[in-house]
């Protein structure tokens, strides 16, 4: 079943968030699963928290696993694709450390009919292939050489793009560590990037009515 609503909560509140959770509902219990952390009220409502940058290894009590998992400073390489250009960057923490960012242009559907639109077709098709390879040679070059030293690999904007992009051989080394949600963004630009820290590094929660 579908949360009601779900929330987004940056690293550095998720304690207060959970407390505050506990507090308004007379206690919950918390149980786990392989990517994520169930709080159950006394009054019925229902908190499930997504555990960023998998995979992970749990120990000790829930919270207190969750908690030092998400304050963990992470170095993460990012790639962000659109219509409109690709950046990839990598960080640590929020902190953007390395980056490249271009502007693509693919054209846009047409109305026409016939040999027109197929024409149209392929022309953007070969557009999209050519800045899907300009995006992978840049990966190649920022991310793959520092594999062994990233946690983590996050993406955003199209997620057709992104994969395509990704599909290059030569990244190979990145793929188990890309994570599963890619975040919906603008056209990628540097201050998007830059920005990225606050999708990427905040918790997703799901809550029922109750909560």
């Amino acid at each position: 079943m579908p949360p009601d609503r779900l929330v987004h909560v940056p690293p550095g509140r998720l304690p207060g968030w959970l407390r505050g959770f506990d507090e308004r509902h007379g206690g919950a219990a918390a149980t786990l699963s392989s990517d994520e952390v169930t709080l159950e009220a006394a009054d019925g409502a229902r908190a499930v928290v997504t555990v960023p940058f998998l995979p992970w290894t749990p120990v000790g009590e829930p919270l207190e696993a969750l908690l030092a998992h998400v304050a963990r400073e992470r170095q993460v390489g990012a790639l962000l694709v659109r219509k409109g250009g690709y950046a990839v960057g990598r960080f640590t923490g929020a902190r953007l450390t390395a980056s490249k960012v271009d502007s693509t242009y693919v054209q846009g559907r047409t109305k026409a009919g016939g040999w027109s639109q197929q024409r149209y077709a392929r022309r953007r098709d070969n557009q999209s292939a050519k800045a899907y390879a300009e995006a992978a040679e840049v990966v190649a070059r920022l991310l793959v050489p520092h594999a062994g030293e990233l946690d983590a690999v996050v993406t955003g904007g199209d997620a057709v793009a992104v994969t395509a992009v990704l599909a290059e051989p030569r990244l190979a080394a990145l793929l188990p560590l890309v994570q599963p949600r890619t975040h919906a963004v603008p056209d990628p630009r540097l201050r998007v990037l830059t920005a990225f820290p606050e999708q990427f590094l905040a918790v997703e929660i799901a809550l029922n009515s109750l909560a």
